[in-house]
């Protein structure tokens, strides 16, 4: 062989390595690859993440709800006789448990239950937000078996407040948002405390 043969050959051989090792090297290069993976899931996990703290937000004002709804039970059974003026003061103190949250379109309603001797239950009087009589007294009401007791009187409140849920879905062109309105409603029963009944002297 001729040494311009060799050489000739042993540049070509050099320049071929060449070309495969940087081949190679943009196989392996994963650098841009992981970039487009982020881009599609990146989204997808935003989503996830602010829908998932919408639904706990939801959690956490159902739970409020629930509290301020046994509150207001339990405070109108620590007292001997009630008005419309006094009741209306408990919408005050639903808002301010309920605060963060919004409390527009909050509606409430405080029942007094009496129970005869044969623990059948029936309106007392009744009052709502809007200082009516949202039962007719005398009427027959439902109230929880283990709470049906003989000769003995209730107060229930009944609490429902509009809740605004944003759920965050799809990704890319396809990202939306959208906004459910649900309603958390709660009633709570407590018994009397301080006398045989609870009287409302302006209630119907």
């Amino acid at each position: 062989m001729k040494p311009e043969n060799a050489s000739s050959k042993s540049i070509l051989l050099s320049c071929v390595q060449r070309l495969k090792a940087r081949f190679a090297g943009v196989i392996g290069d994963r650098s841009g690859a992981s970039a487009i993976e982020f881009a599609f899931l990146a989204p997808v996990l935003i989503c996830i993440y602010l829908s998932s703290f919408e639904i706990t937000e939801g959690y956490t004002a159902s739970d409020k709800v629930l509290k301020a709804a046994g509150t207001i039970a339990d405070v109108v059974t620590r007292q001997s006789t009630i008005n419309k003026a006094f009741l209306t003061e408990m919408i005050d103190t639903d808002e301010t448990m309920l605060t963060p949250h919004s409390t527009q379109g909050l509606k409430l309603k405080v029942t007094g239950i009496t129970l005869d001797s044969a623990s059948n239950p029936k309106v007392l009087w009744s009052w709502d937000q809007n200082g009516n009589a949202p039962y007719v007294k005398g009427s027959a009401v439902d109230v929880p078996d283990d709470m049906r007791s003989p000769s003995t009187f209730l107060v229930r409140a009944e609490l429902s407040v509009p809740h605004t849920i944003m759920l965050f879905l799809g990704s890319g062109a396809d990202f939306s948002m959208s906004a459910r309105t649900i309603t958390l409603s709660r009633e709570f029963y407590y018994r009397q405390r301080l006398s045989e009944d609870i009287a409302c002297t302006d209630c119907s």
